[in-house]
């Protein structure tokens, strides 16, 4: 059974900043069932950033009492199958932020996405924090172009696809997300689920839920329909409900 939590944002514990998801995460950790899972840490789009891996360490393993590893990509080369075998014996994948296409290049160069994918279908849990949530759906309103210029546009990126829609993390926080997320969905059939930091949609089989670490925080569906662009705000229910209906225009 497909088990996602896809979260738009938010901070776990860098120096000087606030813990802002932990309601969030401890949801991850609910839906494994366990007390004590075992929790794989993915930072390829932070190019296998140390310090990030030291707050996933600290937050994750001191805090939240998971057991924590971490799937270096770029500074260790591993054979595919010890990859996909560290993979597949997790509780939880989670995936960092950072520059989204240039994680989905490794990836799928490496064959990661493919493993990525028999870990859905065992129904490891599978989470993740701005490209880390980009990450699950077909598509993603991305802001990779911009650690090489600054100015540069955001960008659609392509995901796993395990969700069939485009995924917009940072709504509220990121002004020019909502702008070009506009734009691009003029030119992206379907539908686009915006998400506010502190902000989840949990997937669980054909089923979801909008959870949030923050009353405030918000999802949106977000879609052009006969020549007007529409923002539906998608409603916090108690229960899960079904996807499929969220999914069409």
């Amino acid at each position: 059974m497909l088990k996602i939590i896809a979260i738009g944002g938010g901070e776990i514990g860098r120096p000087g900043y606030p813990l802002e998801t932990t309601k969030i995460d401890k949801e991850i950790i609910n839906l494994t069932g366990k007390k004590h899972p075992k929790i794989l840490f993915i930072p390829t789009a932070s190019s296998d950033s140390e310090n990030y891996c030291e707050i996933i360490k600290k937050y994750f393993g001191n805090r939240l009492k998971c057991k924590v590893s971490i799937l270096y990509l770029i500074k260790n080369k591993i054979d595919v199958k010890k990859i996909s075998k560290i993979i597949l014996s997790s509780d939880i994948i989670y995936v960092g932020g950072g520059d989204t296409l240039k994680m989905m290049t490794i990836w799928r160069k490496i064959g990661v996405n493919k493993i990525l994918l028999k870990a859905a279908k065992r129904g490891i849990v599978l989470a993740g924090i701005s490209a880390g949530s980009i990450c699950w759906f077909k598509n993603g309103n991305s802001d990779s172009r911009k650690f090489k210029n600054k100015n540069a546009k955001l960008i659609k990126v392509s995901g796993l696809n395990l969700i069939n829609v485009l995924n917009c993390p940072h709504y509220d926080v990121e002004l020019e997300r909502k702008s070009i997320l506009k734009q691009m969905m003029k030119k992206t059939p379907g539908v686009a689920i915006a998400l506010d930091n502190c902000c989840a949609m949990k997937i669980v089989g054909n089923k979801y839920q909008i959870i949030s670490s923050k009353s405030s925080a918000q999802a949106y569906r977000v879609y052009w329909h006969k020549g007007k662009y529409v923002e539906e705000t998608i409603k916090k229910e108690k229960n899960l409900r079904l996807l499929e209906p969220l999914l069409i225009k």
